[in-house]
């Protein structure tokens, strides 16, 4: 018995038991209680056939098949598979076309000759192919739909201005924003000539276009205002923080600005000491008021630091409380303990990257205190470790670390 004779005949709730109890024909997609996703098909034989053919051909699963054919049915498959084969002539693999037809199904029913066969051509003649091909498709399949001549062309030159190289060019087309038709003459080449004017480098307008390009697509006068404002915040255009301070000013409301402003004055700090933090890390201002409140509720209630010590470093703010700040002040508060880190440790450490942390501070200090990898890794607390008193108040600050994790 076939799978198509069975999703057609899968038409009333009263036959699919007796269907299931009679086919003896291992059919993956209609094991356990997937089976009962095919009750709901209003048109048995256009949706079982399209559910097949997106389970079979392209490696949707049983739910996500189901989900893609609410947006697209069809009863004969040689349209769908002249679009597959364009695919993999062009470097797409299997993977890629199943990721392909779950974020865009209805490209199944593109035109492959005259639609999608002339941006593919096009791609692959300016130097894209395989794996770089198949990131930019993946990344919006809509792409393939979108006029040659009036969005796909002009785009890439526009980028290839600006970012020069392919391989910027491919991380710059993943984002969605370059394929969703935004103007660039109205937006984006006005921006980037406002940034030239107050001396923004090209490599680091390459670096703002590439990675992250909403910042650019804001309304020019919206723009124009920010770039003032960061500006008269003594900000050096010369370097990448000037273009994060533009991005946060752009995208943060006044209000949002100034409902932040009020979360870190209510820890204490002056507006001085909180532009200060801004302009040595413009995305401080950019945490959620949850997060910003969580770190800095641990630091300073659970460990003591001072409001204006955090303020030096920023960067903190940004850094998981879970995988980063807690692991890493329970072991400086072993090393401070043990007398083998100075009690008055700024909190630089927080900022080291990983390997850095682990050489200068856990490492290091392996044959004075084995146990404390366990202590990072959150496999053992500091209470276990029998370094302390019942009384005083590390006593307290440890609990406290411990009681964190």
């Amino acid at each position: 018995m076939s799978p198509s004779f069975l999703c057609r005949r899968v038409g009333s709730l009263a036959n699919v038991g007796k269907m299931f109890e009679i086919s003896k024909t291992p059919m993956h997609f209609l094991q356990n209680n997937q089976l009962l996703m095919f009750r709901s098909f209003s048109s048995p034989k256009q949706h079982s056939f399209t559910v097949s053919y997106l389970i079979n051909s392209c490696e949707l699963s049983p739910e996500t098949a189901l989900s893609a054919s609410r947006k697209i049915q069809f009863e004969t498959p040689e349209r769908a598979d002249s679009v597959l084969e364009l695919l993999r002539n062009y470097g797409c693999t299997n993977t890629h076309i199943s990721k392909i037809v779950r974020r865009c199904p209805r490209l199944l029913t593109a035109d492959p000759e005259k639609t999608l066969f002339p941006k593919l051509e096009f791609f692959h003649s300016v130097g894209f192919s395989g794996p770089e091909l198949a990131s930019i498709v993946i990344a919006n399949p809509q792409i393939l739909k979108r006029s040659l001549e009036n969005h796909v062309i002009p785009c890439y030159n526009f980028l290839k201005s600006v970012v020069m190289v392919n391989g910027n060019i491919v991380r710059a087309l993943n984002k969605s924003y370059w394929l969703s038709g935004q103007s660039l003459e109205n937006t984006v080449i006005p921006n980037i000539a406002i940034l030239k004017e107050v001396g923004v480098p090209m490599s680091n307008i390459s670096f703002l276009v590439t990675c992250h390009p909403t910042a650019v697509s804001q309304n020019n006068e919206k723009f124009s205002r920010s770039v003032k404002m960061v500006l008269e915040m003594r900000f050096d255009p010369m370097r990448v923080t000037f273009l994060k301070a533009v991005q946060v000013m752009v995208e943060t409301s006044e209000s949002k600005w100034e409902h932040k402003m009020d979360v870190y004055r209510q820890w204490g700090l002056t507006d001085d000491q909180i532009l200060s933090m801004f302009r040595l890390d413009p995305f401080c201002m950019q945490s959620s008021v949850k997060k910003v409140s969580s770190v800095m509720d641990f630091l300073v209630n659970k460990t003591d630091w001072e409001p204006a010590a955090i303020a030096r470093y920023p960067t903190v703010i940004l850094r998981s409380l879970e995988k980063k700040i807690i692991p890493r002040c329970s072991v400086v508060k072993v090393l401070q303990m043990k007398g083998l880190v100075k009690k008055d440790l700024c909190l630089s450490f927080l900022c080291k990257s990983e390997k850095d942390f682990l050489d200068k501070f856990v490492l290091k200090y392996e044959q004075d205190v084995p146990e404390l990898l366990n202590v990072y890794q959150g496999k053992i607390g500091i209470l276990e470790l029998g370094l302390l008193s019942e009384k005083g108040d590390n006593k307290v600050v440890a609990s406290q670390l411990h009681s964190s994790k």
